[in-house]
């Protein structure tokens, strides 16, 4: 199967394709610059593997959640290769893409993955080990105050990891949850080779999108939305 995946929904800008047995990838960590590096990083990789757009099975969203800016430039370019191409977009979660990488470097069976959404909110995902080594969601993701989560408060941190920047950006949310975890990963954004097989599960479900339908998983439905109370 041959793939090009893209995430900009971090500070990272990622991106990468495989053509059946090799992985071609470009990644970056800049903040706000996006718009700059992500078309050269497209063109790099199809030139280095030598393949047009339209021999691709589909293309492969990092879909958020995540920054908006940065969700909806990958969501543009995303769109404007599939039109050009004739091809479908597979969205998926850039919080699982984080999980994946997590699985593919530890030997951790969960991983939380959270991820700053600002105004003293994070993205929270929460996966285990799956076949594979993907990640399959404990429970649906979604925006997280600076509290314990509640449906890990029961269970012991076993080998549970946890990942994704909004850690680092709320030094306080980790402490409140310290004691669910085994350990902390150095891995604070997703890398877009670690959404190719997620996407190509996805694919093979039947789970593409045509590009005018794509929905962008923004979680927070209004960007100036005041976040709830939530205890400290």
């Amino acid at each position: 199967m041959k793939l090009l995946a893209i995430d900009t929904s971090s500070l990272a800008c990622s991106v990468a394709l495989n053509d059946d047995s090799k992985i071609y990838e470009r990644h970056e960590e800049q903040e706000r610059e996006h718009t700059r590096l992500l078309t050269p990083m497209i063109e790099d990789v199809v030139l280095e593997a030598g393949i047009a757009l339209a021999d691709l099975d589909a293309i492969v969203l990092g879909n958020g959640p995540g920054s908006f800016i940065g969700m909806r430039i990958a969501a543009s370019v995303a769109q404007g290769l599939a039109y050009g191409a004739g091809l479908n977009i597979v969205p998926v979660s850039s919080l699982a893409a984080i999980a994946a990488q997590v699985f593919a470097e530890t030997d951790a069976s969960e991983a939380v993955i959270v991820q700053d959404a600002h105004m003293n909110e994070v993205y929270l995902g929460a996966y285990r080990r799956a076949d594979a080594n993907l990640p399959v969601p404990l429970f649906a993701e979604r925006l997280h105050g600076q509290q314990p989560i509640a449906e890990l408060a029961e269970s012991g941190a076993a080998d549970r990891v946890a990942a994704g920047f909004g850690w680092q950006r709320y030094p306080g949310l980790f402490a409140l949850n310290e004691t669910l975890f085994l350990s902390r990963a150095a891995i604070l954004h997703p890398h877009a080779r670690h959404l190719l097989a997620l996407g190509a599960l996805a694919l093979q479900h039947g789970e593409s999108v045509d590009p005018q339908d794509l929905m962008p998983a923004y979680l927070r439905n209004k960007v100036a939305e005041k976040p709830q109370q939530n205890a400290s």
